[in-house]
């Protein structure tokens, strides 16, 4: 890993195309050896209707966002869903232990990445006027479940407790390879939140 790019897998130097790549990017519509232009795909006139509202999920005092890192990263850290009806959701990435300059906080310490991770979380929702209370899933990734995993609940007991949620999200736990070896925990968030009826 290089603090150029964050993340450990290398950036594609090898810029040329297999025939089955070609193939494939030709059937997508985009140049078969060539990267494509921001926009060459407009498929919005062809659905004849509208797409759901929706809009990015920010909070850039604690963390960073993926496309601003050197080798960018295309995602969003949440995105807020607006539904006819009045419901909307905020779907919010698996988040981890990530400073706002893109760097990562407590390596080697899971606890304190944990509760990092929590931090982050709780800035994005508070960022559009959300809260736990409004969480009805996580997705929790764990590098190593069957080390970390007693701490892991601990934790998430502990700040649920302290939130007093009742019920609490529905969740799932993951062991995995995070994109980052110095990460040892990412959470995604389900939040839905009702309008407001006058």
């Amino acid at each position: 890993m290089t603090k150029e790019t964050y993340f450990e897998t290398p950036v594609r130097v090898d810029s040329r195309y297999t025939e089955a790549e070609q193939a494939e990017r030709r059937a997508l519509g985009l140049p078969p050896d060539a990267p494509a232009p921001r926009g060459l795909i407009d498929v919005l006139p062809k659905l004849g209707r509208k797409v759901v509202k929706k809009r990015a999920i920010r909070a850039p005092h604690v963390l960073n966002e993926a496309p601003d890192y050197p080798q960018s990263v295309s995602f969003s850290r949440g995105l807020r869903v607006e539904l006819e009806g009045g419901a909307t959701h905020l779907f919010l990435s698996g988040t981890a232990s990530v400073g706002a300059n893109g760097e990562t906080l407590h390596p080697g310490d899971f606890r304190a990445q944990c509760w990092r991770t929590y931090r982050n979380l709780t800035q994005l929702l508070e960022s559009e006027l959300a809260t736990w209370h409004d969480v009805v899933r996580c997705t929790c990734y764990l590098r190593d479940i069957e080390r970390d995993y007693a701490d892991f609940n601990d934790i998430r007991t502990e700040f649920f407790l302290a939130l007093g949620l009742d019920p609490l999200p529905a969740s799932t736990g993951i062991q995995v390879r995070l994109c980052r070896s110095d990460l040892l925990v990412e959470i995604e968030a389900h939040a839905i939140l009702e309008s407001a009826r006058g």
